[in-house]
């Protein structure tokens, strides 16, 4: 039932004991991490990797400036 009332756009809010609450809401597939264009994008990655492509950073001052920190 509240599955259902979720799907039509409810927001269901779930209390766990005095101070805890959870939101019940549906997942879609670009609320997904690992949706079909991050499993590309890890894959180009990964061919980079294998053909040298790479930069290595081994210093906190190398991982701010890649930052722009």
């Amino acid at each position: 039932m509240y599955f259902e009332r979720a799907d039509k756009g409810e927001q269901i809010i779930v209390q766990r004991g005095k101070d805890k609450a959870y939101a019940l809401t549906p997942v879609e597939e670009e609320d997904m991490y690992f949706n079909s264009e991050m499993v590309e994008r890890i894959k180009e990655s990964l061919k980079q990797v294998e053909s040298g492509k790479t930069k290595k950073i081994s210093t906190s001052k190398e991982i701010n400036d890649l930052l722009g920190l």
